[in-house]
């Protein structure tokens, strides 16, 4: 089967469903408990939501109220609602923080010693063969577990001593779920620049949750040790980053201008958004926002497949301002004409934007850490 660029995919690649009975099927399928005890290993029962979840597919309130739904009482099932929670957490600190998610949050990062990117990580030749594996799943799917994200991350910031910034922009490039603030934030975590100390992982770590027997590595030593050791040899090579969008040439919509517009992006594609409304439909894939946050051909078809769930949906490769001109002289002044969600992303959206659909509405603004945030929640489990 080929792409929206006339490549070939790979038939064997994870698969991430873009219809949205599958993408409802994903959630009612879910096992909280399996989760709770699982999660953490290479084969565990993970929910596979992420994508749904960072393109706006689905909510985090839908996951959660479908969940309870089915008798859970929320103590039996706090560990999934937790980690829901922390994406929820992360988006909160975005819109608290603004572009200063782009800066270390809390502290310079520890032990910098420079802002590239790390050679045997982008080639996958780090020396730990599932880490090695898992960054070719990546290139082939789009897909990878979250502890293997955050072994990573302790390779490149903590072991390398690399600046998280390129590593991570790397990263969101190439993931089906890429979302700025979870990866940011999540980087900066591991890294010591949004936390109280570095994350660290070692060989007998890795073994035990991917199931993989490797000895004699650099990590083959005490948590103590690879705190201490010096930049291994395989990991003293950088690379400067060279990303980009690839973005198809499309058509300026034809608009009905008598009638508002609601704007979606890559983060919102909701399919029942305002579905029974009488107004216009534009996905917006803005050259300037990509050329800021690239992403790879995988994730741009990703996108155009799950616009497909949503009725009379025209797709735009382009600014905002070229719609914005097809409004000029007539009744409808430019803040009536155009209507999209609230997102730090898309500030400068001119019109009305909604709320998204909050998994806790209640708990607002900055938070320091995740917990303070989470006890918050609680009140409203």
């Amino acid at each position: 089967m080929q792409d929206l660029f006339g490549n070939t995919t790979d038939a064997k690649q994870i698969r991430f469903p873009t219809d949205y009975n599958s993408i409802l099927e994903r959630i009612n399928n879910i096992n909280p408990i399996k989760y709770a005890k699982s999660r953490n290993f290479i084969n565990g029962s993970v929910t596979y939501l992420a994508p749904y979840i960072s393109r706006g597919v689905i909510s985090l309130k839908q996951v959660k109220d479908i969940i309870l739904s089915k008798g859970f009482k929320p103590n039996e099932v706090e560990k999934l609602l937790q980690e829901l929670a922390w994406r929820e957490y992360y988006q909160r600190v975005w819109q608290g923080k603004g572009d200063a998610i782009w800066q270390d949050l809390k502290q310079p990062q520890p032990d910098t010693l420079h802002h590239e990117m790390l050679a045997a990580i982008q080639e996958a030749s780090t020396g730990i063969k599932v880490i090695d594996s898992q960054i070719n799943q990546l290139y082939s799917s789009g897909y990878l577990h979250n502890h293997i994200r955050m072994y990573l991350a302790a390779l490149a910031c903590n072991n390398a001593k690399a600046h998280w910034a390129q590593p991570a922009k790397w990263l969101y490039y190439h993931l089906l779920d890429g979302d700025i603030a979870s990866n940011n934030c999540s980087w900066q975590w591991v890294a010591g620049a949004f936390s109280s100390k570095k994350y660290y992982c070692n060989q007998e770590n890795i073994n035990k949750y991917t199931f993989t027997n490797q000895l004699n590595t650099f990590l083959d030593k005490s948590y103590e040790e690879v705190a201490r050791m010096p930049v291994p040899e395989s990991l003293t090579g950088s690379v400067t980053l060279q990303l980009q969008t690839k973005l198809p040439i499309t058509e300026l919509p034809i608009l009905d201008t008598t009638i508002p517009t609601l704007i979606y992006n890559s983060y919102n594609l909701d399919p029942t958004w305002r579905e029974h409304e009488d107004v216009n439909r534009v996905l917006l894939l803005a050259p300037s926002h990509f050329n800021n946050n690239p992403v790879s051909d995988k994730v741009i078809n990703f996108i155009f497949s799950l616009s497909h769930n949503i009725k009379g949906l025209q797709v735009y490769c382009g600014e905002l301002s070229d719609l914005e001109q097809l409004y000029k002289g007539t009744k409808l002044v430019i803040q009536e004409a155009f209507i999209s969600k609230e997102h730090p992303a898309f500030k400068h959206y001119p019109g009305s934007k909604d709320q998204r659909v909050w998994m806790f509405p209640e708990v607002t603004g900055y938070y320091p850490s995740f917990f303070s945030y989470w006890k918050q929640c609680q009140k409203y489990l």
